[in-house]
């Protein structure tokens, strides 16, 4: 009986988790800047100092933290399956 609240309680917190990683990706992606620069793109642009350190720009932050909360939210969702599977 310890067991199956155990693995209730723990598929609760996860998907809390689940549901607060996905509305944190949602206000991540929604500040991000489009990847397109529309007609510039045919003409070709010239590299420029920002461009070279890309790296270390707010916007390549945010796209490293969308990718870190999104696998988050994977691996969360694999943990909440195997809960369900025990209960």
């Amino acid at each position: 009986m310890n067991d199956d609240v155990l693995y209730k309680v723990l598929s609760i917190v996860c998907v809390v988790l689940i549901v607060l990683c996905s509305i944190f990706v949602t206000i991540v992606v929604m500040m991000q800047q489009s990847n397109s620069d529309g007609i510039s793109a045919i003409s070709g642009s010239s590299e420029t100092f920002y461009g070279k350190n890309k790296s270390k720009t707010l916007e390549s932050k945010l796209k490293r933290l969308t990718v870190f909360c999104l696998i988050l939210i994977g691996v969360l969702c694999v943990v909440y399956f195997i809960l369900g599977i025990k209960v």
